[in-house]
């Protein structure tokens, strides 16, 4: 079995929505509905990944998640209620280390990571999806690397104090308005100097090249496809790419269905050839060495014939059918996204 290194999902956040009453010991010890867990995790060869910490829309939280709003007054979140959902996923990921018995390690380093897969624990790495949270000052973003967050996408789909975000109708161009505002940059440049990821995956255009303007360091897109065989507004243009590839950065393919058909739609009836279609042209386009899985699992909309994490060695299957070499699977499986962070982290 080919282990996976994996570079988005949303448990944190679909552990925090659930109704249940202990979401660490649901992880640890029991199947809740969705798409991780950490027995599947096992079964399926899930050696680790980054895991994001994200504040949902309200709306959303509204509707699949009501009980979360019981002693909210307003109708949108404030920056403390954003603050405290990130603290509380992050107080989640917490437990379920503790709680593990050492089978979960909160992983800051490659070497961290490279010791779990061989001693067969789950390696976390911490992310936050969106920055909306963290106030002007960016004082939050020094407690959380202290708290071990060493990924971040500075913007989401909506507009913040960060960037304009990224949202349009299928099909669209990533150019979708402004860029990164002056605290954007403030941000990013903080971000720089504590030698963090950072997540292009939800700017826009302008907020990417602006992003590539500013960081010395490999382009990172932890969920993302190629715009090309996907216009998807966050999926990857050619123009794009060529910053991968000069940076020697790092591409996540996503499985949403959406971000992988020509059509744009969320059908589950879609093949796991179109996700080595992705990998393959971006491979193409960035080099072999530059692509990796960004599967967005318990956050996108996956097909049924992956249907969740334990779907993952259908794909290593489905490489092996295309003639792709042992050491081109483990690449792409796990190697691509370690030696990315070891040029952005250090070992």
């Amino acid at each position: 079995m080919s282990l996976v290194f994996d570079g988005h999902n949303d448990v944190l956040t679909r552990l925090w929505l659930s109704d249940s009453p202990n979401p660490a010991q649901a992880f640890l010890q029991q199947r809740l509905a969705g798409e991780m867990d950490l027995q599947r995790c096992q079964t399926a060869g899930f050696a680790g990944g980054l895991f994001a910490i994200f504040v949902p829309p309200f709306e959303y939280v509204q509707q699949h998640a009501p009980h979360k709003l019981a002693d909210l007054q307003a109708d949108q979140f404030s920056l403390q209620d954003m603050q405290s959902i990130c603290l509380k996923q992050l107080a989640i990921l917490q437990e379920i280390v503790a709680d593990s018995r050492q089978q979960v390690k909160l992983c800051t380093s490659v070497t961290e990571i490279r010791q779990c897969i061989e001693q067969q624990k789950l390696a976390v790495v911490l992310h936050l999806e969106g920055a909306e949270a963290i106030a002007e000052d960016l004082e939050l973003l020094d407690v959380f690397y202290q708290a071990g967050l060493r990924s971040i996408g500075p913007l989401w789909n909506r507009q913040s104090l960060f960037g304009h975000g990224l949202k349009a109708a299928f099909p669209h161009s990533p150019n979708t308005g402004a860029g990164l505002t002056d605290l954007g940059k403030q941000l990013l440049k903080r971000c720089a100097e504590l030698h963090m990821v950072v997540d292009v995956s939800h700017m826009n255009e302008r907020a990417f090249w602006d992003t590539a303007e500013l960081l010395q360091q490999p382009m990172v897109a932890t969920h993302s496809n190629a715009h090309t065989l996907c216009p998807q507004a966050r999926n990857l243009t050619d123009h794009q790419l060529k910053a991968f590839q000069e940076t020697q950065g790092m591409i996540g393919v996503n499985f949403d269905t959406a971000f992988l058909r020509e059509d744009g739609q969320r059908n589950r009836e879609t093949s796991l050839d179109v996700i080595l279609d992705h990998i393959e042209y971006l491979m193409a386009h960035v080099g072999e060495a530059h692509v990796g899985f960004g599967s967005d699992f318990d956050g996108g909309f996956i097909s049924q014939e992956l249907e969740d994490v334990t779907g993952l060695p259908k794909i290593v299957q489905h490489m092996q059918r295309r003639g792709y070499s042992e050491n081109l699977i483990h690449q792409l499986c796990r190697e691509n996204w370690l030696n990315t962070l070891e040029r952005i982290w250090g070992k």
